[in-house]
C-alpha cells in the first residue's frame, strides 16, 4: 500500500472524488518478498472489503488492486461478493507468472458476478493483449478493458513514447472514474 505506485494511484483518483481504503498483505508489512499462502490473501482481502464496507456510510464500493492485489481481490469476491461491491478495478491484471503464458489465473472470473475495469498496458509481458482479449470477450458485458497505449505492467512508458508515466497515471484515474460512473448509473 506504500509503493509509489499505489500512492500516486490514490492521490490522483482523490482528485477525482474517488475516495480509496488501502491495506497491506501480511508479507508485505513482515517485509517479506515472499507472499502469503493464498488463504491469508484471501482472507486479508475479504477482511479490508469488510472494513472499507463498515466506514463508506453507504458510497458505492469498488474493490481492486495493482498486479496480484486485483487478482487476489477478484479471487476473494468470485462466487458471490458482498453486495455493496459494485466492481472490481484491475491496474495491470497478472494473467500468467512471468515467461509462462497462459491464461488459466483468470478461470475465476467467469464466477465474478460484478463488472469489472481491465486497466492493461501495450508492453504488459504478465498480460499479453493477444491472450487478454480473449478473457475479456469471454466476459461480455462484465468487462471493460482499457489499452494503455506503451505502458508496461508497471505503467511505465518509454521516453520515445511522447508519454510520461505522470500522463499515464491521469489515463488511470480518469479512465476509473469515467467506468466507475458508468456503473453506479446503470444500477439506477
Amino acid at each position: 500500500m506504500r509503493h509509489s505506485f499505489m500512492e500516486a494511484a490514490v492521490e490522483r483518483l482523490a482528485d477525482r472524488g474517488i475516495a480509496s481504503f488501502r491495506y497491506q498483505f501480511p508479507y508485505m508489512e513482515k517485509g517479506s518478498r515472499r507472499p502469503d499462502y493464498r488463504p491469508i490473501l484471501l482472507k486479508t482481502v475479504r477482511s479490508a472489503v469488510d472494513a472499507a464496507r463498515g466506514v463508506s456510510h453507504g458510497l458505492p464500493l469498488f474493490a481492486g488492486g495493482k498486479s496480484m492485489g486485483g487478482r487476489m481481490t477478484s479471487m476473494a469476491l468470485s462466487g458471490g461478493p458482498p453486495d455493496a461491491v459494485k466492481g472490481v478495478v484491475f491496474f495491470g491484471f497478472p494473467l500468467h507468472p512471468a515467461g509462462k503464458p497462459g491464461v488459466e489465473r483468470a478461470d475465476h472470473l467467469s464466477d465474478l458476478s460484478t463488472s469489472m475495469l481491465f486497466l492493461q498496458g501495450t508492453r504488459d509481458k504478465l498480460a499479453p493483449l493477444d491472450l487478454l482479449l480473449p478473457v475479456c470477450e469471454g466476459l461480455g458485458q462484465r468487462a471493460t478493458l482499457h489499452i494503455v497505449e506503451g505502458a508496461d505492467h508497471g505503467f511505465h512508458v518509454l521516453k520515445r513514447s511522447g508519454r510520461t508515466d505522470d500522463e499515464v497515471l491521469e489515463e488511470l484515474a480518469d479512465t476509473t472514474r469515467a467506468w466507475t460512473n458508468t456503473v453506479i448509473k446503470s444500477e439506477n
